[in-house]
């Protein structure tokens, strides 16, 4: 099983790229991960929309909803909670007597009045039996607050919240039955495993009864209030939908769900949007002063009656030490009576907020779109122009997302397609980086021991530069050997490991001559280097560079030659001086890896590479250090002290070649020595060339006589010699071109 899941992603890396493979295997991953929706990302996208919420509030534009608030001066005036009942059905019947639509307590009554006097007679001590008696006579709080809440239209609270165990009966139910459109919700529903209900002489008389308990999220911000739930198997609607029929004398409460879950509650002829869970996502509102008026106030009729005519009334309690305070998107600290007047204001002017049943497939949807189009796009285009892109698609989607909420309350998470397709391109911007690091990292190894360092270090910046497998050009082409390196070897003929270490030592500063001149080392043959310029890297200089590594590399061989004979002196051995013959020529060549499938090498190959190497073995002949080409001659005239040589036909070519030697760098151009050598050799190779042996041999004594610093006489015996002969037996059919008869 492992070794098909391995040979598939092989197969796929190799069809669509190692980064795009891995880019869309973490893009699975990022949709399976919105599927599952643990927990931190499902905070995530709630604090989104908490964002939306903070920058634009739920704006107020009627008070709909009063809270009559058992505030901190109430309890200070009439005494500590729970108030007497009878103060309570006093509370409720001036707030009727003022003409209130509804009332609903944020409060649960889940046991007997302990202040009642017929329960005061028998639990006060020391009481007459006849003051027991009047006690007993006395009527009954909670039987008062019950008739005054036939009086009027109230719906109580319950909770799913039983901090004490309270022993509850049995048989609680609504005040009325629901009925619903499609599949039972109840498996749909928030569970609650107790309900804390009123007293039964309460509930009977009541209105209605509504779940009042709304829960925060995972990070303690309350977010969504049921307006349905289940406790102890039975289906009880939230205090706000109920609070809701009782004010319009609605007998049934409809839902409708379908198989994914709830859709939304039909209440006072109004259809309530809820989630799968019968949740409705709150749109808030700063806390508002104005919502409130005093418990006490209204005890002691000083409200207006405009205040509470015509309105839901909730009675609640802002008082931190009755506990009852939440944190919103909009506060970090609201009664709780006011979230629940906020959802009634919510249904009230239908400003709810909807997280329809289709977003979260729209936006896995989305996230998969953009993320393919991110794959796609990225190795085409760069990371560069579709980051760009991507920051425009994401004011795009950031901008629909906040008019979807600001024009029609739809909650729409944008943050995770987003999230996903920068995961998605940062996977395959940081591939492509390590892609790019390890190819440079090739480059690096495969030239560092060819190339100077900054060429290296250019190459692997940019290795668009190097065209593999091949590629015409016009190059300069370096040959140097040993002269007499087999006498030097011979000294070493009981020592090896001596003659390795001579080699490494003249090879090395002659290789750093080539390198430090922007020049490639193609290879060494024993005691041979070949190297080229304009190779891997475009040099448009290449010819002198070529010719500057020759001068140098003659300056590095002084000093090591000055430093053996120092060595030899003081051990007493023989001493060689190790010398090189030079050969350069430019033209035009194949670069590329040249070998077989089981070995190549970075090379280059041509006509003008052997004449380069035939250059260079004709050096020991005219008795120069370095000989160079014509076309490397015409690139580099201007730039160093050049002597013609000859005018030949190397062994194995047709067409001949004018050849040069190179005596130095341009401070040595303006020299009277070497223009006056310069120009006699001139005429005697003029003379020669035409066939003029006497004048020619008269222009080569004249060379000699000027030469008091170059050391040519070996160039001058090879002239000397070739014009005597040509005086004996002049050759046939001259044309000025000397042949090669040796390599």
């Amino acid at each position: 099983m492992l070794g098909r899941i391995g040979a598939s992603l092989k197969y796929l890396g190799e069809r669509i790229g190692w980064a795009r493979s891995l880019a869309s295997v973490l893009l699975i991953a990022f949709l399976a991960l919105r599927i599952w929706d643990p927990l931190p990302l499902e905070l995530l996208r709630l604090k989104f929309f908490d964002i939306y919420q903070v920058i634009k509030p739920r704006e107020i534009n009627s008070h709909p909803v009063v809270i009559v608030d058992i505030d901190e001066e109430s309890l200070e005036l009439l005494g500590q909670w729970p108030w007497p009942r009878d103060l309570i059905a006093d509370l409720i019947d001036r707030i009727t007597s003022e003409g209130a639509l509804a009332i609903a307590f944020d409060i649960v009554f889940p046991e007997p009045d302990r202040t009642s006097p017929d329960l005061m007679a028998d639990k006060v001590p020391g009481l007459s039996e006849a003051t027991k008696e009047e006690l007993r006579k006395a009527r009954n709080h909670d039987t008062i607050l019950a008739e005054s809440l036939r009086r009027s239209r109230v719906v109580l609270g319950q909770s799913a919240y039983n901090p004490r165990g309270l022993v509850l009966r049995e048989g609680i139910s609504p005040k009325a039955p629901l009925a619903y459109i499609g599949q039972e919700p109840g498996p749909f529903l928030l569970t609650y495993p107790e309900l804390l209900p009123n007293i039964k002489t309460l509930e009977d008389a009541a209105s209605g009864r509504g779940m009042l308990t709304v829960l925060p999220e995972a990070d303690g911000v309350v977010r969504r209030a049921p307006l349905i739930v289940r406790a102890k198997d039975t289906i009880i609607p939230a205090l706000s939908i109920d609070v809701l029929r009782v004010a319009a004398g609605q007998s049934t409460l409809l839902v409708k769900s379908d198989s994914i879950g709830v859709r939304s509650i039909v209440v006072a002829g109004a259809e309530v949007p809820t989630d799968p869970n019968g949740q409705l996502w709150i749109y808030f509102s700063p806390h508002d002063p104005l919502r409130f008026v005093s418990a006490k106030d209204v005890l002691e009729g000083r409200v207006d009656r405009k205040r509470l005519e015509n309105k839901f009334v909730l009675i609640g309690t802002s008082a931190s030490g009755l506990f009852d305070l939440k944190t919103t998107p909009t506060e970090p600290v609201m009664a709780g009576v006011e979230v629940q007047a906020q959802v009634l204001e919510n249904i009230l002017s239908k400003s709810v907020l909807n997280r329809p049943g289709y977003a979260v497939g729209a936006e896995v949807w989305l996230a998969l779109l953009v993320g393919l189009a991110i794959i796609f796009l990225v190795p085409v285009f760069g990371a560069f122009r579709v980051f760009m892109l991507g920051f425009a698609i994401t004011l795009i989607l950031a901008s629909v997302s906040w008019q979807l909420y600001s024009r029609a309350n739809i909650l729409f998470d944008v943050a995770f397609p987003l999230i996903s397709s920068f995961g998605v391109f940062l996977a395959l911007v940081f591939t492509n980086y390590f892609r790019e690091e390890a190819q440079r990292q090739q480059i690096r190894n495969a030239f560092n021991q060819y190339l100077s360092p900054d060429l290296v270090e250019d190459l692997a910046k940019n290795p668009d530069k190097l065209v593999l497998g091949g590629e015409t050009r016009d190059m300069t082409i370096l040959f140097t050997d040993v002269r007499g390196f087999t006498a030097i070897s011979e000294l070493y003929r009981d020592d090896p490991q001596g003659l390795t270490a001579l080699m490494n030592r003249f090879l090395t500063p002659l290789s750093n001559a080539i390198i430090d001149n922007n020049g490639t080392i193609d290879k060494y043959m024993g005691d041979s280097i070949m190297a080229f310029w304009n190779a891997p890297l475009d040099n448009t200089e290449h010819a002198i560079g070529a010719c500057k590594a020759a001068l140098d590399m003659l300056k590095r061989m002084e000093r090591v030659n000055t430093e053996r004979a120092g060595e030899a002196k003081q051990s007493g051995q023989r001493f060689i001086p190790i010398k090189v013959g030079i050969g350069i020529n430019t033209g035009e060549c194949v670069v590329g890896n040249i070998g077989s499938e089981l070995r190549f090498d970075y090379s280059v190959l041509g006509d003008s590479v052997n004449l380069a190497s035939r250059l260079e073995g004709q050096s020991k002949s005219y008795g120069v250090p370095i000989i160079i080409g014509s076309q490397t001659a015409n690139y580099v005239e201007d730039e160093f002290a050049m002597l013609e040589l000859d005018f030949i036909r190397v062994k194995g070519k047709s067409e001949p070649d004018v050849i040069y030697t190179i005596l130095g760098g341009d401070d040595l151009i303006m020299e009277g020595g070497y223009v006056e050598l310069r120009d006699r050799i001139q005429t005697m190779l003029k003379a020669y060339r035409h066939g003029d042996w006497g004048k020619a041999l008269v222009a080569l004594q004249a060379c000699k006589r000027a030469d008091d610093q170059f050391g040519l006489e070996t160039f001058y015996n090879l002239y000397g010699t070739r014009i005597a002969a040509f005086l004996e037996a002049p050759p046939p059919d001259w044309d000025g071109v000397f042949t090669l008869e040796t390599k």
